[in-house]
């Protein structure tokens, strides 16, 4: 058994572009001549998931010509890349081993995931045979993703004596993900005894993020290897008789704050969904609150300011403490600043409303009113400077519908969409470590959309961390009202919120895109109806018990 040298090449892969995702690994194998394997993400050439891509006619003599180009230039190295390969009328998610215009070994995923984000079975079927090929003496098997967090795949591996396995994923981010993806990892080696070397896909799409965070883990389920959360990287690793030792010193195993991470990881879902969908920048509207502050945080840090343009849009109800709290952010960033007055707008329209609106009294409508001037502002300054939109709706906000549509909704990209409320203080406050770039009052100050009078947020809903507790059990855990209500919770506003988030479906649905973040995002992760009378069966079970308890 001779010494290997192998190099993860956690990098990002942008979904459809074959030929940039192919010459991305051919300069990788060219830079890194002197390994011996080169093993990139699942699914690299495609990018991951390319979803109904996989149906077009197109696209396999696409795959196939990348395949063939990438084994020519894999003169002195193996390049181990994840792709989609079509067997007849059979389609798989598939590792191919390349080396010198061959295909030394192929794998096809046996464990395909259809869950959350995931919908591997509405494209690919499941392999059934293990991935094993030789090289210097090491016997080394394939997995891919999923593979990883079931035993039998690595077991079939364990009795072909295989001695190193390599894991390609596109495993997408979530808080603590990463944790979770070490406990599986020393798991199966604790029942194999195998080293596992992990390469994780790194950047964002659509509404998901892949962290990296790719590992290595020698035979004894020890960290050899750590690579960096959200960065694309490459590091290179000596396989031999004595184990894995790590080559690329300046890569360390590390703890990363939670914060840090979630923020990092929102921070590189705006910068790859702006930059790969061809936006020249971002516009917002920056009203002085807490959201808009921490998505413009977000959005500098992902682009630069001269990419960010902000806009305060005040009314009669906009605070000068929101006022003077926006024009100082955007001041200390230096971003571009306007201040476009929404009165005119708004007086005109209740003009043209005036003789509809005859003998009704002032209700929500003409709150909505005031955002929608303000989305129609921000889409108008999108279409003439080719810039994005940035929502600035949090989780808690549009689980309840606490939002308008075609106003504050408006929008290309929701950077918070998936922050809780009270995540969103939390990262304001991590943000200001570095710089206070956010007023602290922003962060101090109860929470107002200012649409009326003295407005507070608590006035119409629970307090932020009542809410999110509720929240979080209700529509992450799918917890039953009455299970939340037996953890203390006041049975009116348990119900209150559940019926909040049931009728607003239709709202979420027109929503804008947002990263995921947590383990049940608004989008693929929950599939709700938007008719729906479940709501009324819940209620009913509540009402049922109570009436039990009272008799």
């Amino acid at each position: 058994m001779k010494p290997i040298k192998v190099t993860l090449a956690q990098l990002d892969f942008t979904v459809g572009a074959i030929k940039r995702n192919t010459d991305l690994i051919v300069a990788t194998l060219a830079q890194y001549q002197d390994s011996d394997l080169v093993v990139f993400p699942e699914l690299a050439i495609t990018g991951y998931p390319p979803e109904d891509l996989l149906f077009r006619d197109d696209l396999e003599a696409l795959v196939d010509q990348s395949l063939n180009e990438i084994a020519a230039a894999a003169e002195h190295n193996l390049a181990v890349v994840g792709h989609p390969q079509r067997v007849g009328n059979e389609l798989y998610n598939s590792v191919s081993v390349l080396h010198r215009g061959q295909c030394l070994a192929r794998y096809h995923k046996q464990r395909l995931p259809q869950y959350g984000v995931f919908d591997e079975q509405r494209y690919f079927i499941p392999g059934h045979d293990t991935g094993v090929f030789s090289w210097q003496g090491h016997r080394i098997g394939l997995l891919i993703c999923e593979d990883l967090w079931h035993a039998e795949p690595l077991s079939q591996l364990r009795t072909e004596g295989v001695d190193l396995i390599l894991a390609l994923n596109a495993s997408p981010y979530e808080v603590d993900k990463h944790q979770q993806r070490m406990h599986i990892m020393q798991q199966r080696i604790s029942e194999a005894h195998i080293p596992i070397i992990y390469v994780n896909n790194c950047g964002g799409q659509d509404e998901l993020v892949f962290d990296g965070h790719s590992l290595v883990m020698n035979a004894t389920g020890d960290l050899v290897a750590e690579l960096p959360h959200c960065q694309p990287t490459c590091a290179s690793v000596r396989c031999d008789s004595h184990g894995i030792t790590l080559i690329d010193q300046d890569i360390k195993p590390h703890a990363q704050d939670r914060l840090a991470e979630i923020y990092q990881a929102l921070v590189l879902a705006v910068k790859d969904y702006v930059g790969k969908n061809g936006f020249k920048g971002v516009t917002l509207g920056l009203s002085g609150g807490i959201d808009s502050a921490l998505t413009m945080a977000i959005a500098v840090d992902a682009l630069g300011a001269d990419k960010v343009h902000a806009i305060m849009m005040p009314f009669r109800y906009t605070s000068q403490m929101s006022q003077d709290d926006a024009a100082e952010q955007a001041r200390t960033m230096g971003v571009k600043y306007d201040v476009v007055a929404i009165e005119p707008i708004y007086d005109a329209f209740m003009q043209q409303l005036g003789p509809l609106f005859v003998g009704t009294s002032a209700d929500t409508t003409e709150e909505n009113l005031q955002a929608r001037a303000r989305g129609t502002l921000l889409m108008a300054v999108s279409n003439k400077t080719h810039s994005l939109v940035l929502t600035t709706g949090n989780k808690s906000e549009l689980a309840v519908g606490y939002c308008t549509l075609y106003g504050d909704m408006n929008g290309g990209f929701a950077p918070i969409k998936d922050v809780p409320k009270t995540l969103v203080f939390a990262l304001a406050r991590y943000r200001n470590q570095a710089a206070e770039v956010i007023p602290d009052r922003v962060i101090t100050r109860p929470p107002s959309a200012e649409l009326a009078p003295d407005q507070k947020d608590e006035d119409s809903l629970p307090a932020y961390d009542v809410l999110d507790k509720i929240l979080t059990l209700y529509v992450d855990q799918d917890w039953s009202p009455n299970a939340i209500i037996d953890c203390g919770f006041d049975e009116a506003e348990v119900l209150r919120v559940v019926r909040l988030v049931d009728i607003n479906e239709y709202k979420r649905r027109q929503g804008a895109v947002g990263p995921k973040i947590t383990s049940r995002n608004f989008g693929k992760d929950r599939r709700y109806p938007i008719t729906s009378h479940f709501r009324y069966e819940l209620e009913r079970q509540v009402q049922a018990r109570s009436s039990h308890e009272k008799n």
